[in-house]
């Protein structure tokens, strides 16, 4: 049993100046250093409260997140952390050169005595694809043979390529990990479910369902050991009724301009998505509520799912005070309950031993 935080590292808009005040803010919680900032102080505070690992969302060019580049963001992480695992949620394939990312990620796990982690996934058809060149072709129809190559280097001594996306000869893998990072990947369909099963590998599964969807997908993959990583909004307070009333008051501010973020490369329609109702089904689905409130939601969807790594997106209430309270309560508070609910079971954790 793991459970992590997830960061979106989000640019949170400037508070009301009253606002500001009432939660003892002495400068403004906007702008992107403070969301890089923020994300730094967050990753240190959950190793203080008893998190297992650390996963970092990935954008471009929109407010929702302000990481470019997940594994640089790790690496910081892993420099200013020395217990927990840090891991990418997920870094996009479809932008990269899978034997770019497959240097970083061996790089990282080298660096850090194997705490690394790696997710990827395939993205969505946004403008990113115009702007770093690899086009919708890559992001269609190049998933399953971007993630063969890079699964081969992180594998493999010599690699040489021959594929549709990728031709190369044969080259030395440089550095390389004798151990490999353990690699995840975000699932959102059927197909990615069975391309991630045929390859053996654990999926990640967004905040966008709930536990009976993500049990169904859990069977669809087949490998229901397989260190899966079930994805939470996550905000305690003392009653149900005073986390969803933050959450429906904060959450639309930021999440509403960030959405807006996701602009398609071609001329297809992106179907509009209401904040305020994103923000109600969040609090439906998801660990909301009291300490006994989000621990019975934690246990409910391991129970349900078979899935014991839980990632929880700690940042939704809209601010930097907001989001380490969070990360204290949630560790004090509601941990020690679902790790008493849910007993450790040899060979289910993933990956290697964290080095403390």
């Amino acid at each position: 049993m793991r459970i992590g935080i997830f960061l979106l590292a989000t640019r949170f808009p400037r508070p009301p100046e009253t606002s500001r005040r009432a939660a003892g803010e002495s400068a403004p919680d906007s702008g992107d250093a403070a969301a890089l900032t923020r994300t730094v102080e967050a990753a240190v505070a959950a190793e203080r409260a008893g998190f297992d690992d650390v996963w970092l969302a990935e954008h471009h060019f929109m407010s929702y997140g302000v990481v470019p580049s997940a594994t640089l963001m790790a690496g910081h992480l892993l420099a200013v952390t020395r217990r927990v695992r840090v891991g990418t949620a997920v870094s996009v394939l479809s932008n990269r050169h899978p034997v770019a990312l497959a240097e970083e990620a061996a790089m990282l796990a080298l660096l850090s005595g194997g705490r690394f982690d790696l997710g990827v996934g395939r993205g969505g058809p946004w403008r990113d694809l115009e702007v770093f060149g690899t086009g919708l072709a890559r992001y269609e129809h190049g998933f399953a043979e971007s993630l063969d190559l890079l699964l081969a280097w992180l594998r493999s001594d010599r690699v040489g390529w021959s594929g549709e996306h990728f031709r190369f000869r044969e080259v030395p893998v440089v550095p390389r990990a004798p151990v490999p990072p353990p690699v995840t990947v975000a699932c959102t369909s059927p197909a990615t479910e069975a391309l991630a099963a045929e390859r053996g590998l654990p999926m990640l599964l967004g905040m966008h369902v709930g536990a009976d969807e993500k049990a169904a997908a859990v069977a669809r993959h087949g490998l229901p050991d397989a260190p899966h990583v079930s994805a939470h909004v996550a905000q305690v307070a003392d009653t149900r009724e005073q986390a969803v009333k933050t959450l429906m008051e904060e959450m639309p501010r930021w999440l509403g301009p960030g959405l807006d973020g996701y602009v398609p490369v071609d001329d297809r329609p992106r179907p509009a998505r209401d904040p305020v109702a994103y923000t109600r089904r969040m609090c439906e689905l998801h660990p909301v509520g009291s300490p006994d409130d989000c621990a019975e939601a934690l246990v409910t969807t391991v129970e349900r799912t078979g899935v014991r790594r839980l990632a929880l997106m700690v940042e939704a209430a809209g601010s930097r005070a907001a989001t380490l309270e969070n990360i204290a309560r949630l560790g004090e508070e509601v941990l020690p309950m679902v790790r008493a609910a849910v007993p450790a079971e040899a060979g289910r954790d993933a990956g290697p031993a964290p080095r403390t």
